[in-house]
């Protein structure tokens, strides 16, 4: 029986992607990234037409009949669930409200961290009449902006905050259809492979996880908290036995990471690692079953498996 990819609650642009898929062949009216009732009942009218059960969840047969493609590997989907965390989308951008200056795009990269100044730059680099497009008359600013001194940066991101800790306009709309180019979205998976999916694929590997939800929970410790500490990481190989199943080790992981979080984040942290290490849970008012976002703990990640290849 072909497993379920993404059924109801799942969000993001993969949802989103269906959706699009689904509004040429069903009843659905538009796409607005959230897999909802509307999205069940025509998922379900594509599977009747197409001889398929009606279930109202894609399946691994549904996703390659509509989308004539091969279904997005684990590291795909697992981004999606930690830009739904995040709260962010490829084109959102919000101010100063923390101290990271600005924070835009599909993981919430950082002004602060100098993300946002990379795939800028990296775009004007090969696609200078898409900043153009985006930011008109502003795009000098823009890029004077960017390359500023750290005081400069934050003077204009305090300026250009309102006191929501949104991004004012016209720059969060500049931004969010900067956002909307397939060639920066590409040039934002980039960083995220670089930046954040191959070092979850090296620590996962270190756990010894094999697992979707593994490979998960090690990507969303990297976006959320850069990572695991060295000495965090060395008490919880002290405290792995041979025996020990994955999904405890996912568990002490979670909580191992939440425990070395800072006092006023450590229980979201706590709850956020933990509902990707048993594959449901709350975080943010939003309950999870992960299984409807394709990810599970009885699956490999294909990017594991190549990774312990290599290895050996």
């Amino acid at each position: 029986m072909p497993r379920i990819l993404f059924s109801i609650g799942a969000i993001g642009d993969i949802v989103s992607e269906l959706q699009q898929a689904l509004v040429s062949d069903s009843d659905l009216k538009a796409a607005d990234r959230i897999y909802g009732p509307g999205t069940a009942a025509a998922v379900k009218q594509f599977q009747s037409r197409k001889s398929l059960p009606s279930t109202g969840a894609v399946d691994e047969t549904t996703w390659q009949r509509l989308m004539q493609r091969p279904v997005p590997a684990a590291g795909e989907r697992a981004l999606q669930l930690t830009a739904a965390f995040e709260g962010h989308g490829f084109g959102l951008a919000v101010g100063n409200f923390d101290g990271a200056l600005l924070t835009w795009g599909i993981i919430g990269f950082t002004m602060a961290s100098g993300e946002v100044q990379s795939i800028i730059q990296a775009v004007n680099n090969t696609h200078p009449d898409l900043i153009q497009q985006a930011f008109g008359d502003s795009t000098k600013e823009l890029l004077d902006f960017i390359s500023g001194t750290g005081p400069a940066q934050k003077e204009w991101a305090n300026e250009h905050t309102l006191k929501s800790g949104a991004l004012a306009e016209p720059w969060h709309s500049m931004f969010a259809t900067f956002g909307s180019f397939t060639e920066v979205q590409a040039e934002q998976i980039k960083h995220v492979q670089a930046d954040y999916l191959t070092p979850a694929i090296k620590t996962a590997t270190r756990l010894g996880f094999t697992s979707e939800l593994g490979l998960a929970l090690c990507f969303d410790i990297h976006v959320q908290t850069g990572g695991i500490k060295p000495a965090v990481m060395k008490s919880l190989q002290q405290q792995f036995q041979s025996t020990t199943a994955e999904p405890d080790r996912r568990k002490l992981v979670a909580n191992a990471v939440a425990d070395s979080a800072s006092a006023k984040w450590k229980e979201d942290v706590r709850r956020r690692k933990l509902t990707v290490a048993t594959g449901t849970g709350t975080v943010h008012g939003h309950q999870y079953e992960l299984t409807n976002w394709g990810l599970s703990g009885d699956q490999s990640a294909a990017e594991l498996t190549a990774a312990r290849q290599v290895a050996a």
